[in-house]
């Protein structure tokens, strides 16, 4: 065996053996995705519901129920 193949060899089982470790996340994580997944949405429910937003988005549907056929 080549050294190339000893260190490819000792590479993978590094790189398998650390990967077991990192299995998913954890509660800290789930909490800090939670929030932002919560503060994201706030946000884009305040941008969807705001006059301006609105306004198009009736124009668009307006437009598209009176189009000709």
């Amino acid at each position: 065996m080549t050294k190339a193949w000893k260190r490819l060899g000792t590479w993978w089982r590094v790189r398998t053996a650390s990967a077991g470790r990192d299995a998913g996340m954890s509660t800290t994580e789930y909490a800090m995705g939670t929030i932002a997944a919560a503060a994201f949405a706030a946000v884009l429910y305040k941008v969807v519901t705001s006059g301006t937003v609105s306004k198009a988005l009736e124009s668009v549907i307006g437009k598209a129920l009176d189009a000709p056929f």
